[in-house]
């Protein structure tokens, strides 16, 4: 299968003057993740859901601060995109994607935008349908954070290369997942369009028969609880690729919780669905 057989057409595309929030709006209206950026017909870059989300750190200087919707697409875009040709390889593609660390990529005809090709439409396509494995053979031990964990936490850990973030209650239990998708549209302005603040209080260390110790903490932007998703979609260990792959399809998510008798196991990701197909 070549680009030309999976990729997604028309384009949506924004211009470099336009703001964050028209990209933004784009995003949520057609179900996109990226938009490449166009000046007349020349690609000047591409803009993500991960260049917003990233964009939402408390603890950067106040002048990088400033709401998201009042920035250019200019300043977040990534600049000359990689870009690929109609007739390469679905195999290539998505070798490109992971070493690359990009999830998406135009299809670019005799200096055209023609089309995009996105990690999701390799999971729609018909080589995705044709692996055989289970669950269990190709999941990732899953990262967790505390229903609690600051805003700033929780992107440090993301940043890590762990763009999906198990939330768990106090004993351990699945609370509820948070991706770069909840980042990049959590509307995180307050009424007066200014950041908001909560105080927050936990706790640290509980001793038997002892005083409960917390500790207090001021002026966070939003917890892990305020932005993760719920309920979560989950799969057993033993469930085939093929069925969980066809769970992310029809929940519209790219990653499964993997519980058994009422434990987390792992998760299982797109990108390791992505890894089977660049083999």
């Amino acid at each position: 299968m070549r680009a030309v057989d999976v990729m997604s057409a028309p384009v949506y595309i924004v211009a470099p003057a336009d703001n964050v929030a028209y990209a933004r709006n784009l995003m949520l209206r057609y179900r996109v993740s990226r938009l490449p950026v166009m000046e007349e017909d020349e690609l000047r870059g591409i803009l993500t859901k991960k260049d917003i989300a990233y964009r939402l750190r408390q603890t950067e200087p106040m002048w990088r601060r400033r709401p998201i919707d009042r920035i250019p697409v200019s300043i977040l875009m990534a600049e000359n995109p990689i870009t690929v040709a109609p007739d390469t390889s679905i195999h290539d593609i998505a070798a490109m994607m992971l070493d690359r660390d990009i999830s998406g990529l135009p299809v670019v005809d005799e200096g055209r935008v023609v089309g995009i090709v996105t990690k999701l439409d390799i999971m729609r396509s018909a080589h995705v349908r044709g692996l055989f494995a289970r669950v269990d053979e190709v999941m990732e031990d899953a990262v967790t954070v505390s229903r609690y964990h600051s805003l700033d936490h929780v992107i440090d850990t993301i940043k890590g290369k762990n763009d999906k973030l198990i939330v768990v209650n106090d004993n351990g239990s699945l609370a509820g997942i948070i991706t770069e998708s909840n980042l990049a549209f959590y509307e995180y302005l307050d009424g007066r369009m200014n950041l908001p603040r909560k105080d927050v209080t936990h706790l640290r260390k509980e001793e038997p028969g002892g005083q409960k110790r917390f500790r207090y903490v001021v002026e966070v932007s939003a917890v892990a609880e305020d932005i993760m998703s719920r309920p979560v979609v989950t799969v057993s260990p033993g469930v085939s690729i093929q069925d969980a792959v066809g769970l992310m399809l029809e929940h519209q998510i790219n990653s499964l919780v993997v519980v058994e008798n009422g434990d987390i196991r792992g998760v299982l990701k797109r990108d390791d669905i992505i890894k089977e197909v660049a083999k």
